[in-house]
């Protein structure tokens, strides 16, 4: 198939040549059908949910083995040091959607997912909205978990917009539980088993999972728990998991499209909670072997984030738990790397690779022990620090690596720029420059944002040369400032502006940093809707 895909190519472009060098006026059906079709790139958005930056062997992980999403980042664009513009859904998504910043969108929990349009969150349009504009074929698939209204462009049913707490569309519980109850309907618990909020099926529960632990503990376990904490085994086969489920509607999207333009979204729920893996990936990462994080004594004394980790469950401080915690995630970034290899490889079946950019990207990551913190909600690396690349052959050259650090948010005016869309206003800006290698990154700094609970956490991320400065709201008092040099302190248990330490020793480089702040603050205040 590939080498007939191939001769296809090397015929169509040879055709092209000759039309070009002779001049003549007039080509067959076929061949105008395809220079209309080759008039337009498509775009493929791929994200995953949770994903932090180093689950890809890609980025060094020699445990985790991802060749499809490795594929990417060969074949394109790997973008060293991405981070999300806001370490939690909702407002991570409405910035990468629109480029603007978190300040701008209004966007600044996860609540505001079910808001009506009538609120003012969200004012300003969406790259798909603008594609849509400009004849693109728009549909989504999998989690969309953003204001609702905004999926209106999709021609797919992504949610009935501006219901208030509608369901999120395909990929979320209605729209996949109507999937997987004629494929897969056993909902009976056995012994030993528990039930899944999301899927509402049976799950053989980890040691980790709150509920086998309370039990373990003689507790009250009979109890109410979010997807957090669900951890172990789903009885649901691989080939009905939630993974396969987005997956296989955007192939069937890529196959009914593959004659448009379009823009397509492939939003996985994992490796997000509730960490259950289809037994046959959880074989492939024993808990035994797993090998929890260097900072996961770390005391926290002098960070930032002391008083968010005293409401951590001291589990996640317990290496042989975070074995199991890791085996599980490693386990469903797994899954959904094969699921990205089928939909890669229908990208060539259907002929589209070549004039269609591809996306990989994840809303923000996982502490996974780290810290002995869960989940996300900060800007220690583990949360802030994403995958991204972007493929796209003829454009971009393969194997290109970017070192600087870049938001997420850039993605918007990226994808303008390589579609040949025209320009709208935007926090970001275009990867091109940093990509084609003409914009120097050693000046490139990226700032981000955290919006809610200011009197617990920091409010601004600033990094610029492996110097990340952690700056609370002046309303904060009591939450302290951080500097880290990640080029010595990867691990970030080392807090520069610590109480004692030499601050003033610091003084060049603070000052370097709060300038890179002030400057994006007044350039994105002017972008105020």
């Amino acid at each position: 198939m590939k080498k007939e895909l191939q001769s296809r190519r090397e015929f169509l472009k040879a055709t092209a040549m000759s039309i070009a060098v002779t001049g003549l006026s007039g080509c067959s059906e076929d061949l105008q059908e395809f220079g209309n079709k080759s008039s337009k790139p498509n775009l493929l958005f791929i994200m995953t949910d949770q994903q932090r930056f180093d689950a890809l062997s890609y980025a060094g992980n020699n445990i985790l083995n991802t060749p499809n999403m490795d594929r990417l980042a060969r074949e394109g664009a790997w973008f060293e040091n991405t981070h999300t513009q806001c370490a939690v859904c909702v407002p991570a998504r409405a910035s990468m959607l629109t480029g603007h910043t978190v300040a701008n969108t209004r966007v600044i929990s996860n609540k505001q997912a079910y808001v009506p349009e009538d609120t003012g969150v969200m004012p300003m349009k969406t790259y798909d909205e603008i594609l849509s504009e400009n004849k693109y074929e728009c549909e989504y698939y999998g989690k969309w978990h953003t204001p609702v209204f905004r999926a209106r462009v999709y021609n797919n049913p992504v949610t009935a917009a501006g219901i208030h707490k509608t369901e999120l569309g395909p990929g979320k519980k209605g729209a996949y539980l109507k999937y997987l109850d004629p494929l897969y309907p056993d909902r009976e618990l056995k012994e030993g088993e528990l039930k899944d909020t999301l899927t509402e099926r049976p799950y053989v529960p980890d040691p980790i999972d709150r509920r086998l632990d309370l039990k373990n503990k003689g507790l009250e376990s009979d109890i109410k728990v979010g997807q957090s904490d669900i951890h172990g085994v789903t009885t649901i086969p691989a080939a009905y998991h939630i993974s396969a489920f987005e997956a296989s509607k955007t192939i069937q999207a890529l196959e009914r499209l593959k004659d448009k333009p379009f823009s397509i979204t492939c939003s996985f729920h994992h490796p997000h909670p509730p960490y259950l893996a289809a037994e046959k990936y959880t074989h492939m990462y024993p808990s035994e072997k797993m090998v929890p994080p260097v900072s996961i004594d770390d005391d926290m004394v002098n960070s930032p984030y002391l008083k968010v980790k005293r409401r951590t469950d001291e589990k996640y401080s317990d290496p042989k738990m975070i074995q199991h915690f890791i085996s599980e995630y490693y386990a469903l970034v797994k899954e959904v790397d094969d699921w990205v290899g089928q939909i890669l490889d229908k990208l060539d079946e259907f002929g589209l690779t070549d004039n269609t950019m591809v996306v990989f990207t994840s809303d923000h990551g996982e502490m996974l022990g780290s810290h002995g913190m869960r989940g996300k909600f900060c800007f220690y690396e583990e949360s802030s620090h994403v995958p991204m690349m972007i493929r796209f052959p003829g454009r971009i050259k393969p194997g290109t690596k970017v070192k600087a650090p870049v938001s997420n948010m850039d993605l918007f005016a990226t994808i303008l720029d390589y579609l040949d869309m025209p320009a709208h206003p935007s926090d970001g800006s275009s990867l091109r420059g940093l990509i084609e290698g003409v914009v120097n990154e050693d000046d490139t700094y990226v700032v981000t944002e955290w919006l809610s609970d200011l009197q617990d956490k920091p409010s601004h991320m600033v990094l610029k040369g492996g110097w990340k400065l952690m700056r609370p709201d002046p309303s904060a008092k009591k939450v302290k400032k951080a500097l880290y040099n990640l080029n010595d302190d990867p691990h970030e248990v080392k807090n520069l502006l610590a109480d004692g330490a030499d601050s003033k020793a610091y003084a060049v480089k603070m000052t370097e940093l709060e300038n890179c702040f002030q400057a994006w603050i007044t350039r994105t205040s002017a972008n105020k809707p």
